[in-house]
């Protein structure tokens, strides 16, 4: 049998021949945590390459993204799928599941996208939540698997570390272990540059357990993580490495760190190594050896497959995992509100409407980052999800806006709940990286956002949101919705649960009257935007709005009926669900902005920009490019224009110029 260090050094040589083929890449990282990856995947981690998604398998999680060549060599290794040879050969290129950093959505065997340095780490700790939360429910005979994290000096240092780990210690995750590559090295030099706290001593402090080891030794590696599994709670393992390791003139220094070695080096680590094959060769016993250590978790998912078939839960079970979610709920819930349609604000009705989908659906676990009165994210019948009870489905974030964003984000991906969490929508910006992520890689996430304009009053400018809802419409893959009244917040979630990625809500402080009072035959906000009244006379003005400018909209449309001018009133609570329907539908709403013979106004409580695609250049933007103020909502909504009266005659003004011009 080749040595544990033989089998480290395949790795070290994928990834030096893969940053070399493509010159780009951090080859550093993976030859210097080779080995304690090594006693990783071959004598604690729980998997099997045959069936990548077996939902007891343990999590892995490379944190520090960059080294992203050592979780391709692994994978490759052990006897997944992909990534091929062929596939490492391009490494970096263009079409290559083998990405600059790894990507949930390239290969099986990829957890969650890293990269961002720290999102992976708290990724973890909502994997941990997962499976612990899961273990309540089905017992160990079904879930009872740990969550394994490889994290550099970064990850350490980045703040949302700080969150994730005060929650991970919090919450107790015994589940989950990090190893720790303190090899003292950042791009710009020695750690000793930028930090002199004791790391340690900090997750001691935190409620971690934490030990060091000499992460060079591959058998020290493994009674370190002895050590971690049978310790009850959260581990740091400190392994002690070298970067670059085998690369005799660059090794340990920040050469190794995001460059390619250069040819000349990788012969001379190659020779120091003792690593006679050709790039992209694998000996036959190392690879044997290492297929071996991949084979080793079949035996374990065979044993599994039995109890959930003797479970009487299969079907459950595999639904949960799978994500499926009953929507039987909206009917009679809407039914409900019809019958008495409410005048609340929405961030009630967003709570209304979680009464009655957190009794439908057992999979969904809800929280709040330290707003929990305010966001109205806990029902009733929810009990709190801490050490002392992983069955409860509510958690206290704590004021960790980010850290909870990207741990619902691994909660997602690990599988069987659906989470949301609450905050302000001026605190998006906290959470942005997290949540942008989580959009890169769909993970169906529910973020709950509430005082989402200058409607939440006193608190002023630092509270009031502007620009982030234009800013969160720009992103890629997240649905934004901005429901009216009580009636569209219940579609708005319906439809958010519906997603396979990420939404967002965004819910008001202030109270909104109903505006939907009559039964639709489908769910209309799900359409991004329908038609909510049409014009009684002939059609001259399209008043488009969102959330609590709907109610306005309606009385400006009245107001100009009343002056012989027709207006429709759309509302719009999802930009990016309406500009996916079909031509036809969207041409319906919005005819054609040529029209010169129709105007169309947008009237939303925050920035105009980016409302011209659907005014049209010639149209009128109503909203607020500045900073809020600190006020009573009545008053501000008064001095920004915000009125009945100070849009109409605004809207009046505009058709008088055109008409003229």
């Amino acid at each position: 049998m080749p040595t544990q260090r033989r089998l480290a050094n395949a790795i070290r040589a994928l990834a030096m021949d893969a940053v070399e083929a493509a010159n780009s890449g951090h080859p550093g990282m993976p030859m210097g945590m080779a080995d304690a990856a090594t006693a990783l995947f071959t004598r604690h981690l729980k998997y099997d390459p045959a069936d990548p998604h077996w939902p007891d398998r343990d999590r892995f999680v490379l944190s520090a993204g960059h080294g992203s060549m050592l979780l391709y060599a692994l994978l490759h290794l052990t006897g997944y799928a992909r990534p091929t040879m062929e596939d490492i050969r391009h490494f970096r290129q263009l079409h290559s599941p083998c990405a600059g950093h790894p990507e949930s959505f390239e290969m099986a065997g990829i957890e969650t996208t890293t990269g961002p340095l720290g999102q992976g780490f708290a990724a973890a700790v909502g994997m941990a939540i997962a499976e612990r939360h899961l273990n309540a429910v089905y017992g160990d005979d079904l879930v009872d698997h740990r969550t394994f994290v490889i994290a550099g000096d970064g990850c350490l240092m980045e703040g949302i570390n700080h969150e994730a780990t005060g929650l991970a210690g919090h919450l107790k995750l015994g589940r989950l272990i990090v190893l720790w590559d303190d090899n003292r090295i950042t791009i710009d030099g020695s750690t000793e540059l930028s930090r002199n706290e004791d790391i340690v001593a900090r997750y001691d402090a935190m409620g971690w357990h934490t030990v060091e080891c000499d992460g060079m030794d591959s058998a020290k590696v493994s009674k370190a993580i002895d050590q971690a599994v049978a310790d009850p709670r959260p581990s740091l393992i400190r392994c002690k490495t070298i970067i670059g390791y085998g690369a005799p003139h660059k090794q340990g220094t920040a050469a190794t760190h995001g460059s390619p070695l250069g040819a000349e080096e990788v012969a001379a680590a190659r020779k120091e190594l003792g690593w006679d094959p050709p790039p992209f060769e694998i000996p036959d016993d190392v690879a044997k050896a290492w297929r071996e250590a991949g084979a080793r978790g079949a035996p374990e998912r065979a044993e599994w497959l039995q109890r959930l078939a003797a479970s009487g839960k299969t079907r459950e079970f595999t639904d949960r995992i799978a994500g499926k979610i009953d929507d039987s709920w909206l009917k009679p819930y809407l039914d409900t509100l019809l019958a008495n349609p409410p005048k609340v604000a929405t961030r009630k009705a967003s709570e209304m409407a979680l009464e009655a989908i957190n009794a439908a659906i057992p999979a969904t676990i809800g929280g709040s980052a330290d707003l929990t009165g305010s966001n109205n994210t806990k029902t009733k019948a929810m009990q709190t999800l801490d050490a002392s009870n992983y069955g409860g489905r509510y958690i206290y974030y704590g004021i960790r806006e980010f850290g909870m964003a990207a741990a619902m984000n691994g909660m997602a991906q690990h599988g069987g709940v659906t989470p949301y969490g609450g905050t302000f929508l001026v605190f998006s910006d906290y959470s942005r990286p997290a949540i942008r992520l989580g959009a890169l890689q769909q993970a169906k996430v529910i973020h709950v956002m509430t005082h989402d304009s200058i409607g939440l009053g006193e608190d002023g400018p630092t509270h009031q949101p502007i620009e982030q809802l234009q800013a969160l419409r720009a992103m890629p893959g997240l649905h934004v919705y901005r429901p009216a009244d009580a009636v569209e917040t219940a579609e708005c979630w319906h439809a958010a649960l519906a997603n396979e990625g990420p939404s967002l809500l965004a819910l008001t402080r202030q109270n909104l009257s109903p505006q939907r009072t009559r039964a639709a035959s489908e769910n209309l906000c799900a359409k991004g935007a329908y038609r909510l009244k049409p014009a009684e006379a002939a059609r001259k003005v399209i008043l488009i709005a969102t959330g609590s400018e709907v109610e306005i909209a309606m009385g400006v449309a009245a107001s100009l009926e009343d002056r012989g001018i027709g207006a429709d009133v759309v509302s719009m609570p999802c930009t990016e669900a309406f500009d996916a329907q079909p031509a036809s539908y969207r041409e319906d709403l919005l005819p054609d902005v040529s029209n010169r013979e129709i105007l169309r106004v947008s009237i939303e409580a925050g920035t105009t920009f980016g409302w011209e695609r659907y005014t049209g250049l010639h149209g009128l933007r109503i909203g607020i490019d500045r900073f809020g103020a600190s006020a009573p909502a009545p008053d501000l909504y008064e001095y920004f224009g915000l009125t009945v009266p100070k849009i109409t005659d605004r809207v009046l003004d505009h058709i008088n110029v055109r008409e003229i011009a």
